[in-house]
């Protein structure tokens, strides 16, 4: 069976490249509409019952969110396709959702269809009401981070995350509420997703949260939980320039 799929983008010649894209690669995605702005996509939506959206993120009047924000249900996959907005993307990857970055990149296109066909619909309407909801919050730490498993998947407010400790392929999660979190991305993962100056990587094992830090000392943090997290050699500057300055 075919994938019925659409794309809204308020550029036509964005349009023409992703549909060309489509149909010399993918033999098995049905293009059933496209549409350029939020009005014709939700109509279109509507009408085309479609299995897959490639959603442009930035659009004038209703974007990408705003689109989605607005539909009673999700019954589709989205991939969203964005010209590099940093905050819109870090709502995206908190809550393992899809995305291409414009110009797009055909292998990175073949390697979001070949997700798409892989993982299920179950928790998608999930992670997308958590990207709305976090794109509403102001503080960074109020935002929500989705994690997948293989029961479906949970959620945890970044506030509540003492510290994330990796060990190769997992990382585990200890919680404000004295509970644990284990995940199956490593912890290079999360260094990427959570960066900025609220969390911070202070050794190859530790990613620790600055609202949770007691005080810093010669060679490694006292968390408020009591636990005492070491400062690797080289990070040690770093370190202490974060904490002060955060």
């Amino acid at each position: 069976m075919k994938i019925r799929s659409i794309i809204v983008d308020d550029s036509p010649l964005n349009i023409e490249v992703l549909s060309d894209l489509l149909q010399e690669e993918n033999h098995d995605i049905s293009l059933v509409g496209t549409a350029g702005n939020g009005e014709e996509a939700l109509e279109l939506i509507s009408s085309k019952e479609p299995d897959l959206v490639f959603l442009d993120v930035e659009m004038p009047d209703m974007n990408g969110f705003e689109v989605l924000a607005s539909l009673p249900e999700i019954n589709f996959k989205t991939i969203f396709v964005t010209a590099f907005s940093r905050y819109a993307i870090q709502a995206i990857r908190f809550n393992a959702l899809d995305y291409l970055v414009k110009p797009i990149d055909p292998k990175e296109l073949k390697l979001a269809i070949r997700r798409y066909r892989s993982n299920g619909n179950s928790q998608h309407q999930n992670q997308i009401q958590n990207a709305l909801y976090n794109l509403n919050k102001k503080n960074a730490l109020d935002q929500v981070l989705f994690l997948p498993t293989q029961e479906g998947g949970m959620k945890m407010v970044l506030r509540d995350i003492i510290r994330i400790e990796g060990d190769r392929n997992y990382s585990t999660f200890y919680l404000s509420n004295s509970k644990t979190k284990i995940s199956s991305k490593t912890l290079g993962h999360f260094e990427e997703i959570l960066s900025g100056k609220e969390f911070f990587r202070c050794h190859r094992s530790f990613i620790i949260n600055r609202h949770h830090i007691g005080k810093i000392q010669k060679d490694s943090f006292l968390m408020r939980d009591g636990s005492e997290i070491p400062i690797s050699r080289r990070r040690k500057a770093e370190a202490r320039a974060w904490f002060i300055n955060s």
